[in-house]
């Protein structure tokens, strides 16, 4: 136990963890990674994107996966999403989950969504009208809640003033991104805490990076104020392709090491370091988890650590 407040995590890996990629993963392959995912316990996968294909390739068959996943699947599988058009378009699919993204920075939506945030505000009634007639949930996703790589410091009244608009009313959660990895513990901590106190009752997820590595501590900082999610990637992959500068997502493995949820058990660590593994060496991308590289240690009198793992194999196999 680690003595933290509980907060569930949301695996990131196959929409925010491909962005940059390389290369691409084909449909099937994307479902056996959520499918392994979920079955390993991890409560809550995001998919894809509905983003221009043309501009992030490796989104091109997000409604390719979504319609081959089960409908109990798609239960605990988000979507992101910018526009009413793609909320109708997802839940034509069958999600049921949808992250509607805006940035706080004006000019990070410009060059990631292609207009302004008060165009994305404004449409932002409609998407939630769309996802209550597929009988789902949306969230407001605010990036750049914290620096933008164009404009720089992001005031904390402009996050407030996006998170109390009353165009997101009918949002079940709000996620608040730090979609460069650049804010510290304690700007986390005030943030969240002041979005917890002035805006409508929602759960509060955290969306962080580990760029300038703080992407743990300000995740376990903003659970400590009150958000009840937080998101990782496996390896740490990912990245966004309108933010330059943006580094990996905080590491999957990382945040369930730090967090011990209930599900989670050393042999069940190692399987999602495994499956980490694998999908890297696939995608030709480094792991930039320290957990995953600390389980590989050869101290095997600590029970998280593999060989600890491959120790007790060989006994019992004897």
């Amino acid at each position: 136990m680690t003595g933290e407040p509980r907060a569930a995590l949301r695996d990131v890996t196959l929409r925010d963890g491909l962005q940059l990629t390389g290369k691409r993963l084909p449909t099937e392959r994307k479902v056996a990674v959520v499918r392994d995912l979920l079955r390993l316990g991890v409560p809550a996968v995001e998919v894809g994107s509905l983003a221009r294909a043309d501009l992030v390739p490796a989104m091109a068959n997000t409604l390719g996966v979504v319609e081959r996943l089960s409908p109990d699947e798609l239960a605990r599988c988000w979507v992101w999403v910018a526009t009413p058009r793609h909320v109708q378009r997802a839940a034509e699919a069958g999600v049921v989950n949808f992250q509607y993204c805006l940035s706080a920075s004006d000019s990070h939506n410009r060059a990631n969504i292609g207009r302004s945030t008060e165009d994305s505000l404004a449409a932002m009634p409609l998407a939630v009208e769309h996802a209550r007639n597929a009988g789902g949930r949306i969230q407001l996703c605010i990036a750049t809640a914290f620096t933008c790589p164009f404009d720089g410091f992001v005031p904390e009244r402009r996050v407030l003033d996006i998170a109390t608009d009353p165009r997101a009313a009918g949002t079940a959660d709000i996620v608040v991104c730090d979609t460069l990895g650049q804010a510290v513990p304690g700007q986390v901590t005030s943030l969240i805490t002041k979005i917890a106190e002035h805006a409508p009752p929602r759960r509060i997820v955290y969306h962080g990076h580990d760029t300038w590595g703080l992407g743990v501590a300000n995740s376990l900082a903003a659970i400590a104020a009150g958000a009840a999610e937080v998101d990782g990637a496996l390896g740490g992959l990912g990245g966004c392709p309108f933010a330059p500068g943006a580094g990996g997502n905080t590491s999957t493995e990382d945040l369930l090491f730090a967090l011990r949820p209930d599900w989670l058990t050393p042999d069940t660590f190692a399987r999602i370091i495994e499956l980490s593994g694998e999908l890297l060496d696939e995608l030709g991308e480094p792991n930039r988890s320290r957990a995953a590289r600390g389980a590989r240690s050869s101290a095997t009198a600590f029970p998280w650590a593999l060989a600890h793992g491959q120790e007790n194999s060989a006994r019992r196999s004897s």
